[in-house]
């Protein structure tokens, strides 16, 4: 059942009338919402919409959330073509609108208006990512072997009902709409991750080659804020890739997982460059064995590739995760530790063809999806390798890069494009399309958990390390340090309240506090002061002369130590200092 995705949202000062527009003489029925009652209803089509009504071009309705105002429709107002799979059209969103039922904000008081603008620009925070898809007739929320083994009634569903929960990212804001079974045609499921599709050539025969990247919504956040499992057996950052190869018909699909390491660990934002690890003092096998059996009941069998280092402050991460591991013995899994850092110092990336070795023999039984032309499914695939740093993201992305690579060279041999004397390397133009593809896909990713661009994407474009790569991983650390300790709390915010991990209430700011109006630490306020004051001391004694020499260099000693003493204090209570998120939303809970 195909979506609505080209419509005209029409407006009065009672209501929001949306029309679907199909192409045909026949008229679709009319979508209404009530902006008083809030009451929503299909209505046929009588020609009831007013010729005063402010009429706009929409292609799709995100949802709707109840801020402190009361309820904002969201809609689509821009987008653009990303390309097809199969056939269908895939489409990122380009821009959205947020409009509000009310017509004006007097029913509030200064102080709620206040907090409702702070809502609006959390909101605005997650609407302007730009990595939201949709289409309006195929399922990108699943992958090709999983839609190939659905129910005889799956295609008579509703798509976001038929749609892997996991990925569908306005869940909650389609919640109004969704409960009612004949709105069906109007709910939308939206996608955050990555998509990309590219019409190319291998050894002259021409493919399409798309690499399509869910996000998952459980356990959805920031860097610092979301790290490992939940008591659910949900971990943060887990996305889903899928690589596909289309060639005459034929279809080939490999998946491949990534996750934050699968116990219960925090590593706080606190002003430091890179905050140590902490592995919680509780039982973390039962959250384990929860999110691995969910894997294998998706998956199949399981690889933990884990490239932590071995040694120093992430040391703690591999050891308890290898304890873990044995512990819960399950025959589906096995674990693969590899010290990315440590084999690959020194620019010796070569260094992680010693990996692939270590799981060709996996990546051979596991095998892949292959559909031929004329539907027949002539392989499956049965497990996947699971792969994660400390972020599962730079090193990450790398290997799962690598990996791939293998797994096509394989598909491209079955399809006939390729023989096994031929070397992919050799094919020019798909290189490049394949390394800047797996690239992107690093960069996007990282975008939306870390904030910035990968690290190590030199290697993946380039297929070598370099130096100007380095350099471009040092400026991307320093702004990773800047919106880690300055900008993710409200980032954290805007998911959690997106994702309705957070519901907003109507009398918040006039019954109610809310926790956007959170008192800070007086440190947050004291401290720097003290040190801009003493800083600019400082400054003044050492570049004004003056008569008395030993007066100036005591001044010059007192404001030095002062400016020391200030600094000290900020980064030993770092975490007063760092942009902390307001809202309880996805904390981890052990109790």
């Amino acid at each position: 059942m195909a979506v609505f995705d080209y419509l005209k949202l029409h407006i009065t000062s009672e209501k929001f009338i949306i029309e679907p527009i199909v192409g045909t003489t026949r008229k679709e029925d009319l979508l209404v919402i009530d902006r008083v009652t809030q009451d929503i209803s299909l209505q046929a089509n009588e020609d009831q919409i007013p010729a005063s009504a402010i009429t706009k071009t929409i292609y799709g309705i995100v949802g709707i959330i109840k801020l402190v105002a009361g309820p904002y429709l969201i809609v689509i107002t821009q987008r653009k073509k990303v390309g097809e799979i199969s056939g269908h059209i895939i489409w990122s969103i380009a821009k959205t609108e947020v409009i509000s039922y009310k017509r004006s904000l007097t029913h509030l008081t200064e102080r709620q208006t206040a907090i409702n603008k702070s809502y609006l620009s959390l909101l605005d925070i997650i609407l302007t990512m730009e990595n939201f898809y949709y289409s309006a007739t195929y399922d990108i929320t699943h992958t090709m072997q999983r839609l190939y083994n659905t129910s005889p009634d799956f295609h008579s569903m509703a798509l976001h009902e038929r749609a892997d929960q996991r990925f569908i990212w306005n869940s909650h804001v389609l919640r109004e709409l969704s409960q009612q079974p004949d709105l069906a045609r109007f709910c939308l499921p939206i996608l955050l991750g990555f998509i990309s599709i590219n019409n190319t050539e291998v050894n002259n025969h021409r493919i399409d080659y798309i690499l399509v990247s869910r996000r998952c919504i459980f356990r959805a956040g920031t860097r610092f804020n979301v790290r490992g499992v939940d008591l659910q057996g949900q971990v943060a950052n887990f996305v889903e890739t899928e690589q596909i190869v289309q060639f005459e018909g034929n279809s080939c699909s490999f998946v491949q997982t990534r996750g934050s390491i699968p116990i219960f660990w925090s590593q706080k934002a606190n002003l430091k460059r890179l905050p140590a690890p902490v592995v919680m003092d509780i039982d973390h096998l039962s959250a384990f064995q929860k999110h691995l059996d969910h894997q294998i009941f998706l998956y199949g069998d399981q690889v933990i590739i884990n490239l932590v280092n071995q040694h120093g402050s992430e040391q703690v991460l591999e050891k308890k995760l290898a304890q873990v591991v044995t512990t819960a013995q399950n025959s589906h899994v096995r674990y693969e530790p590899f010290d990315f850092h440590k084999e690959c110092s020194r620019m010796r990336w070569d260094r992680l063809s010693i990996l692939l070795d270590r799981i060709a023999r996996d990546r051979k039984l596991f095998g892949y999806f292959m559909q031929q032309k004329g539907g027949q499914v002539v392989s499956s695939q049965t497990g996947v390798f699971r792969t994660n740093c400390v972020d599962c993201l730079d090193r990450t992305n790398v290997v799962q890069s690598l990996i791939a690579r293998e797994v096509l060279f394989d598909q491209f041999v079955r399809l006939g494009i390729l023989t096994s004397q031929h070397k992919l390397k050799d094919e020019t133009q798909f290189e490049s399309v394949f390394k800047n593809v797996w690239a992107d896909n690093a960069d996007v990713l990282s975008k939306e958990y870390a904030g910035t661009g990968a690290l190590k994407t030199d290697f993946t474009r380039t297929g070598r390390r370099t130096v100007s790569g380095a350099l471009q991983d040092g400026v991307n650390s320093v702004f990773r340090y800047f919106r880690n300790n300055f900008q993710d709390g409200n980032r954290q915010d805007a998911i959690d309240l997106f994702l309705g991990n957070y519901i907003v209430e109507e009398n918040e700011g006039l019954t109610v506090k809310s926790p956007l109006e959170s008192d800070r630490d007086w440190k947050y306020y004291a401290v720097p002061v003290i040190l801009v004051v003493a800083l600019s001391m400082f400054m003044v004694s050492v570049l004004l002369p003056d008569e008395h020499l030993s007066e100036q260099m005591m001044y010059v000693l007192f404001w030095g130590v002062a400016t020391i003493l200030s600094l000290a204090t900020i980064f030993m209570y770092g975490i007063i200092f760092v942009d902390q998120p307001r809202l309880d939303g996805n904390k981890i809970k052990t109790e």
